[in-house]
C-alpha cells in the first residue's frame, strides 16, 4: 500500500487561511472597542536576511510583512512605529503603504515616551520592534508579554492591546504566518 505523501505547500496555505480567518474574527472586534480605548498591535520584525546589524528582510520576511499588512489593513490603525533599523522599516512599510501612513521612528532606549503616546485615547497603532523591545513594550504598556521571543526563530507574535487605563491592558496574543 502506497502511503500518500505530505503536501507541504498545501498545509502551509491552510495554515495561513485557517490563521487568517481567526484574525479577522478577533481584529474588528478589538477595534470596536470603546472609542475611549487605545487599542496596540505589537510586533516584532519579520525575517532577516542574515545576523549582521542592519540586515533586510529575506524572502520569508517580506511575505510575513505582506501577510501582517493584509491582516491589520482594516484594523483602524491610524499611527505606525518602527525602530530605525532596515528590518524594521520594511516590515512596516507593507502597511504604511496600503494606508497611506508615515512610518514614525522611536529610540527603543527612550520607551517611556512612546508608552505616554500609545496610551492615548482612542488611538490606534502597530509597532514594530525586536526580540527584546517587543515583550519589555507589551510590559510596560500594562499588558501581558507571554516570556521572551525566541531571538533565533520565532517572528509570528502579534500582540493586541487594548489600553483602557494607563498601564493597565487587556492582552491578545496570536501568531500569524509560519512558525
Amino acid at each position: 500500500m502506497r502511503q500518500k505523501q505530505k503536501q507541504p505547500a498545501k498545509v502551509f496555505i491552510c495554515a495561513v487561511l485557517a490563521i487568517i480567518i481567526m484574525a479577522m474574527t478577533i481584529i474588528p472586534l478589538t477595534s470596536q472597542a470603546d472609542e475611549d480605548a487605545a487599542v496596540v498591535y505589537l510586533v516584532r520584525h519579520a525575517e532577516k536576511s542574515d545576523a549582521g546589524r542592519d540586515p533586510q528582510l529575506s524572502a520569508a520576511g517580506r511575505q510575513r510583512a505582506l501577510l501582517l499588512a493584509s491582516m491589520l489593513r482594516d484594523a483602524g490603525i491610524t499611527r505606525i512605529y518602527s525602530t530605525d533599523f532596515i528590518r524594521t522599516r520594511d516590515t512596516a512599510a507593507p502597511l504604511a503603504n496600503l494606508l497611506n501612513a508615515e512610518i514614525g521612528i522611536y529610540n527603543w532606549e527612550e520607551m517611556d515616551e512612546l508608552t505616554s503616546s500609545l496610551s492615548q485615547a482612542g488611538a490606534r497603532s502597530l509597532v514594530v520592534g525586536h526580540s527584546n523591545t517587543t515583550p519589555e513594550l507589551v510590559e510596560l504598556l500594562g499588558g501581558e508579554s507571554g516570556g521572551e521571543i525566541d531571538e533565533a526563530s520565532e517572528y509570528d507574535r502579534l500582540y493586541i492591546l487594548t489600553i483602557r487605563n494607563p498601564g493597565d491592558a487587556e492582552t491578545i496574543l496570536i501568531r500569524y504566518g509560519k512558525h
